[in-house]
């Protein structure tokens, strides 16, 4: 069992992760651990760069492994977007519900409504990216939202089953999501290079 700091400030995302990982590595927010309140500059223009740009920035400060995720939504019919602006798809400062509804407003008169969420994961320590992880989850962009667990594009992103990402419980999504399956490529890699990392 080792400690992992995570990138980000996203409450969500730390919670996500950790209980995906509970059984290998302890999971904190970097930024909490390090006390760094810097807002770092998501200048990339692909989900990995902006997971190594962070991941990199943040194990400068720190001796421990470092993972930043970057994630996002892809419509095929919107040619990709809101992608590496998903977060602030409907402005900078803007809520999940805003980019929701920014999103469906777009979608009103399009019938094909296939989407994919991507998830970039990359692994630093001491200023050096060691590996970058990828993992997807196919669906389509429903009318409505329905559901009230998961967060971001959640009550609108339909899966195979027919309900949305928000209408499964935490542990069934933590089993199929884009970022599990990044995340167990990793514990792959971890498996694979143990002491040699």
């Amino acid at each position: 069992m080792f400690k992992i700091l995570l990138a980000t400030k996203n409450k969500h995302k730390v919670r996500e992760i950790s209980d995906i990982l509970k059984s290998r590595a302890t999971v904190v927010s970097a930024f909490e651990e390090l006390n760094i309140y810097d807002d770092i500059k998501e200048i990339g223009k692909t989900f990995e760069e902006n997971a190594c740009i962070k991941a990199l920035y943040i194990s400068k400060f720190a001796d421990d492994y470092v993972i930043a995720d970057d994630s996002g939504l892809e419509v095929y019919a919107l040619g990709g977007r809101p992608g590496v602006f998903s977060a602030r798809f409907a402005g900078e400062n803007a809520t999940d519900e805003e980019n929701n509804k920014k999103l469906l407003k777009e979608l009103e008169n399009i019938d094909d409504r296939k989407a994919r969420y991507v998830c970039a994961i990359a692994l630093a320590k001491k200023g050096k990216i060691i590996e970058v992880f990828t993992g997807e989850l196919k669906g389509e962009i429903g009318v409505n939202p329905k559901g009230d667990n998961g967060f971001g594009y959640d009550p609108i992103f339909v899966l195979k089953n027919g309900k949305t990402a928000a209408e499964i419980s935490p542990e069934e999504k933590n089993k199929i999501s884009h970022r599990a399956k990044a995340l167990k490529k990793m514990e792959k890699y971890f498996r694979d290079w143990g002491d040699r990392l």
